[in-house]
């Protein structure tokens, strides 16, 4: 019996060898870091195990030891009885993380004011009501509204009174983050998108020069307020992530989407931008000029139906959360960043990518797709690690 399983596992493991060769390869071209290839090559091999057959129970030697419990081992003969001091519970049970209960646990993790003004969150302006401010805001290089800088490439350009580029320029530019490597003798710092050095010349070319402008227009802003607790008995806790194009004003929305504690899409809706798109941002955003053609949602309507949604209690949970703020024009502060809960290894401003979080936490593999980000995945991801977050937490504290 063994010599036959054992000619059949030979000649599968053969066959298996042709498909893990090209298992790999897929893995190598989709990962972009090396966490996230060890991240696919790990769940790869886990597949191609669950293709290798188990040996019949015949195969195996008969064992006529007697077989003894563990808690028989550790507690005696009246450990097999008398199980209270022995079978802990491990984790938090799922009802443990829902509603009421999940809503406290997540308070702990909650931003205080000081990280909310240190993070760039819009605070609202005391003096004058719908206005945000910024407590770290960089303080702009010239006066002249005629003159911007370029977020991509950093050039500064001209712009007409309405907006436009006073002269035709392409923007080269890196469109990939700055990630520090260590090398014999120090740190290097590359781009993630070609691994070009800081200073080379860009790997993309657009159009135009954009900015983002969000932090230099803090009108409009409105601001959650208090409600009475609905029946559920708590205030609500969701996820929630925008995406973002380029207009002639800068950064405006394009898309919100809105993730309860249940992971499921409750609000999810294209919206119109209020001045003329000149980039789509489709490589981040995933939102195209088709999927904005007859779209005639605005950024009040959305105001209005999250205002309706959350109250100033309710708990938001997001990655980088203030950039999805500024582009709502929101003012709320029960907030759980996950770039703050998860930090990077260098401190502030490094901030750790909501994709490489994903890989090192819960081995998954998200915003993979070359048509940009799906701001429902995102908003998920972010509900899913703090879930796994509160359930590794409360191990320590056992």
């Amino acid at each position: 019996m063994m010599i036959l399983y054992s000619n059949h596992l030979y000649k599968l493991s053969i066959l298996l060898t042709g498909e893990a060769l090209s298992e790999e390869k897929v893995a190598y071209e989709r990962s972009t870091s090396r966490n996230i290839y060890l991240n696919v090559a790990v769940n790869t091999l886990k597949k191609l195990r669950s293709l290798l057959p188990c040996p019949s129970q015949g195969a195996n030697k008969p064992n006529n030891r007697k077989v003894v419990s563990h808690e028989a081992m550790l507690g005696g003969k009246l450990a097999t009885k008398i199980s209270f001091s022995l079978n802990r519970s491990t984790s938090l049970q799922a009802e443990d993380l829902t509603g009421a209960a999940l809503y406290r646990r997540l308070k702990e993790y909650l931003m205080t004011e000081e990280q909310l003004k240190e993070n760039s969150y819009p605070m609202a302006c005391p003096e004058k009501p719908g206005r945000a401010v910024v407590f770290t805001v960089e303080e702009k290089k010239t006066a002249d509204s005629s003159c911007r800088v370029c977020c991509r490439c950093g050039t500064e350009y001209m712009v007409t009174p309405a907006g436009n580029c006073v002269r035709k320029e392409e923007c080269v530019h890196h469109w990939g983050r700055l990630r520090k490597q260590r090398v014999p003798g120090g740190w290097e710092t590359h781009y993630s998108c070609c691994s070009g050095v800081v200073g080379s010349p860009g790997c993309q070319v657009a159009k135009q020069h954009v900015h983002d402008g969000r932090k230099e227009s803090l009108t409009g802003f409105v601001k959650t307020f208090e409600k009475l607790p609905g029946a559920e008995g708590y205030p609500g806790i969701y996820a929630l992530d925008c995406e973002m194009c380029y207009t002639k004003q800068g950064l405006e929305l394009t898309r919100v989407t809105v993730i309860n504690s249940e992971l499921k899409v409750v609000y999810d809706t294209f919206v119109k931008p209020d001045r003329k798109v000149v980039d789509y941002n489709t490589r981040f955003s995933g939102v195209t000029e088709e999927d904005l053609e007859n779209v005639t949602v605005t950024l009040r309507d959305v105001q209005a139906v999250l205002l309706n949604m959350f109250s100033a209690d309710t708990i938001l949970i997001g990655h980088s959360l203030e950039s999805d703020l500024f582009a709502l024009k929101l003012l709320h502060s029960t907030v759980v960043d996950t770039a703050i809960v998860f930090p990077h290894r260098l401190g502030l401003p490094y901030k750790r990518a909501l994709r490489t979080l994903m890989a090192d936490y819960l081995k998954r593999i998200i915003q993979d797709s070359v048509e940009g980000h799906d701001s429902s995945e995102d908003a998920r991801a972010c509900m899913e690690l703090m879930i796994w977050k509160i359930k590794e937490d409360a191990k320590v504290k056992r």
